[in-house]
């Protein structure tokens, strides 16, 4: 940029943008009840009544963050669905596409998993237990229809096994950063190299 060009501004567009990611980073490290708008906007390096021009409130925010999140990925799950591939193929979408989400909404990931059960009570925030409803009905019809397909074990507990991916996967969250040493897809192919084929060498 020269001295005559002008500095570039953000948008409100980006400005709100930034602030949600903040929102969200805060959140995720302080829990939504310890959060005040004030701590949101020290973070953001602004004053708590300019927040306001942009949100009406804390849980407005949280909205947002926590359906931008499942927007996408539902975006992402009802293409792996609708996809007409077999069971396999079909749990290592969902866990790849899982991990793509992470790394796209890390704070909003952990915010789910620690806040969830307590917002569902809200009618504000109904929409995380149809969201819930969805999510156990696609994984556990993938894991039915491969032991029905004998693509899976036929003694497998279906019920437990979707618990143990389920948390398996999402609880990344708490570890993982973007921009770290393994990409999603390739953190994705290593959990599911544990799950389908086991730690132990083979004799």
């Amino acid at each position: 940029m020269t001295a005559t060009e002008p500095a570039a501004t953000a948008t409100p567009g980006d400005r709100r943008g930034e602030l949600l990611s903040t929102a969200a980073e805060v959140f995720a490290e302080q829990g939504y009840n310890a959060t005040t708008v004030r701590k949101i906007a020290d973070h953001a390096g602004m004053l708590a009544g300019s927040l306001y021009y942009h949100f009406d409130s804390k849980e407005s925010m949280l909205e947002e963050i926590l359906r931008t999140f499942l927007d996408e990925l539902w975006d992402g799950y009802d293409t792996v669905l609708g996809a007409g591939l077999g069971p396999r193929e079909t749990l290592q979408a969902l866990v790849t596409e899982s991990f793509r989400e992470i790394d796209r909404h890390r704070a909003a990931v952990a915010i789910y998993q620690k806040e969830s059960r307590q917002l569902v009570a809200q009618e504000r925030f109904a929409f995380l237990a149809e969201s819930q409803r969805r999510f156990e009905e696609a994984w556990l019809s993938t894991l039915e229809r491969g032991v029905a397909e004998r693509a899976f074990r036929a003694d497998l507990d279906v019920r437990l096994t979707y618990r143990f991916v389920r948390d398996t996967v999402w609880v990344a969250a708490s570890w993982y950063r973007p921009g770290g040493q393994h990409s999603p897809d390739e953190i994705a192919r290593q959990y599911l190299s544990m799950v389908l084929d086991g730690i132990a060498v083979r004799e």
